[in-house]
């Protein structure tokens, strides 16, 4: 697909572009209306197709469970292994839309590794999360920074106390998702593990906060968000912060998502995924 497409597309995912500009531009630069449906069907998540792990599964749990938030009360979809024991725990953080099939299955996969995987509905303060996409970004854009950071904070506080947590615990997340997960490393000295795919980098002033392990994933072509690469990185060298930084060449933002054919790229999603769980192993098992 031309790159020119997937930047739109990008654009119009985290930029105030209503959908009426989007297409208009899509369908110029795709040349017709109906190359203009064609693209986006490669672009946008198809979710039927999102479940490698499939919610019924005999060797895991799954609960909604709920927690005291910052003037709210916070709900996500709890997964882990069958059989109590107690374990290392994750938070799981949603894309700028919401908590969708994918995460879903996100959250699955991270307890299928042996953790407990706590995949949090960001939107919980609004009512909870909305199955129109457009919807959901809408939502986000409203939600107050400093509470909904609280929101993720409790949720850390709600896996330490559960029986069932061994007190070790990590943070995982995409897109607007990952830079919360810099932010939770920045505001929670207790975090054991961060790790960010994809997502804005924390200031360079807060680095010195950061006491967990950093595991950074981007996509080589992602322009938008590289582009606060190097004074992350300066940063965290600086501090002396244990730091790991991987640019995937020639993919896209998102390139982890599945379900989203058009900037998905298998290679660079497995390879991140792995050195995803051997972070994990080192520092919640």
């Amino acid at each position: 697909m031309d790159q020119r497409i997937i930047n739109l597309f990008d654009e119009y995912t985290h930029a105030p572009l209503s959908r009426k500009d989007f297409m208009d531009r899509l369908k110029k630069l795709s040349g017709s209306a109906a190359l203009a449906l064609a693209a986006l069907a490669m672009l946008e998540p198809g979710y039927a197709a999102a479940a490698s792990i499939a919610p019924e599964n005999d060797d895991l749990e799954t609960e909604e469970v709920s927690w005291p938030g910052d003037g709210a009360t916070m709900r996500g979809y709890l997964v882990h292994p069958k059989g109590r024991k107690k374990r290392g725990a994750v938070v799981v953080i949603h894309e700028n839309r919401r908590v969708t099939p994918h995460i879903k299955d996100v959250t699955r996969r991270v307890a299928q590794a042996g953790y407990l995987a706590l995949g949090v509905d960001g939107l919980s303060p609004l009512g909870g999360t909305p199955l129109d996409e457009d919807k959901g970004r809408e939502l986000i854009g409203q939600l107050e920074p400093a509470k909904n950071l609280n929101n993720y904070l409790a949720a850390l506080a709600y896996l330490r106390g559960r029986p069932d947590c061994n007190g070790r615990t990590g943070a995982v997340g995409f897109c607007w998702g990952g830079g919360l997960a810099n932010q939770l490393a920045v505001h929670d000295p207790r975090l054991n593990a961060a790790v960010a795919y994809y997502g804005q980098q924390a200031k360079a002033g807060d680095v010195p906060q950061i006491k967990s392990a950093l595991m950074l994933h981007y996509g080589g072509l992602d322009q938008r968000i590289n582009a606060g690469i190097p004074a992350y990185e300066t940063a965290l060298k600086a501090a002396g912060t244990k730091y790991e930084l991987y640019v995937y060449e020639g993919v896209n933002h998102a390139f982890n998502n599945d379900t989203s054919p058009a900037r998905y790229n298998a290679g660079a999603a497995k390879l991140a995924w792995d050195r995803t769980l051997r972070l994990f192993k080192e520092k919640l098992a």
